[in-house]
């Protein structure tokens, strides 16, 4: 059943350092494309006084101005869990929220990130080696991350973050939901990399706030395949170093889209075109002579 049917509705974003979202510009193209008003605005607190402290403050205040849907970003994700009446099964599972829906004076949170990620992987990174996966990041976007690449199929996970309890939770909590997957947290960088297949990096590292590497350099070989969930600037130091060396890359691109597609039908209630919403995110990052999504180089 449609939610919004012709009517309007009202949406945004909560993060810090968000002014280069593409979110918003999705998700108004589409709602123009299905026929209705869609406004989506940008509540950034990157040096807002209070910063995270005005979190509740800020999901008041979109119930009183009539928003029906949040997105939640860095660094946020999990903060906001405990300002929400009930969890989806996913958010749950992964203990973080990326969407909250606030319907009837309800807020309901659910989390598409890993979907979104799982997505974009199939499609960008197809028959890639699943053996052994380190992943660099246990935060909101690492939970997605860990538990999509598993959900996906891979046998090894080790996963460092540069807060060692937080990585030990991540490992704990996703264990119980992947058991027959090795999952560790990680110590020893270069030895995780010397014997990986594939890398995710799923840190704030490589934002425009956060410019360089999230790892040295030359842990990256050709035989590795890499995964970016940054995607403003959609090419990171990262893809841009590893696509030098050699690696099969995926930047953050698919995961933008497609945790945005299922955040739209959760808002409106109304199924969104996931290749319009694509194809739209794509003509916003071309770059000449080139898709931005592109397998084997960028997605």
């Amino acid at each position: 059943m449609k939610t919004v049917g012709t009517a309007s509705f009202k949406a945004g974003l909560i993060g810090k350092g968000i002014q280069a979202s593409l979110t918003p510009a999705l998700h108004m193209a589409e709602g123009r494309a299905q026929g209705f008003e869609y406004s989506y605005e940008l509540f950034d607190l990157d040096g807002v006084d209070g910063g995270g402290e005005r979190l509740a403050d800020l999901l008041a205040e979109a119930e009183r101005r009539g928003l029906g849907g949040l997105n939640i970003t860095h660094p946020f994700k999990q903060q906001v869990i405990e300002f929400l009446d009930t969890l989806s099964d996913e958010a749950v599972a992964l203990g973080a929220v990326n969407t909250v829906v606030l319907r009837g004076g309800r807020r309901h949170g659910h989390n598409t990130d890993w979907w979104g990620f799982a997505e974009g992987f199939r499609r960008g990174l197809p028959r890639a080696d699943l053996t052994s996966v380190v992943q660099l990041g246990a935060g909101g976007a690492g939970a997605a991350t860990a538990f999509a690449i598993l959900h996906s199929g891979a046998a090894r996970l080790t996963i460092f973050d540069q807060d060692e309890n937080r990585a030990l939770a991540l490992v704990e909590n996703t264990q119980r939901h992947f058991p027959n997957a090795f999952i560790r947290a990680g110590a020893d960088l270069s030895e995780a990399m010397a014997s990986a297949s594939g890398l995710i990096h799923a840190t704030p590292t490589g934002m425009a706030k956060y410019p360089g590497l999230p790892l040295p350099a030359d842990l990256l070989r050709f035989s590795l395949w890499v995964a970016e969930v940054v995607y403003f600037p959609l090419s990171t130091e990262l893809v841009i170093e590893a696509g030098r060396r050699g690696c099969r890359t995926l930047n953050g691109g698919g995961m933008a889209v497609f945790q945005a597609v299922k955040a739209f039908q959760l808002f409106t209630g109304i199924e969104p075109d996931a290749e319009r919403m694509l194809k739209h995110f794509e003509e916003m990052t071309r770059i000449p002579g080139g898709s931005a999504l592109a397998a084997g180089g960028s997605r």
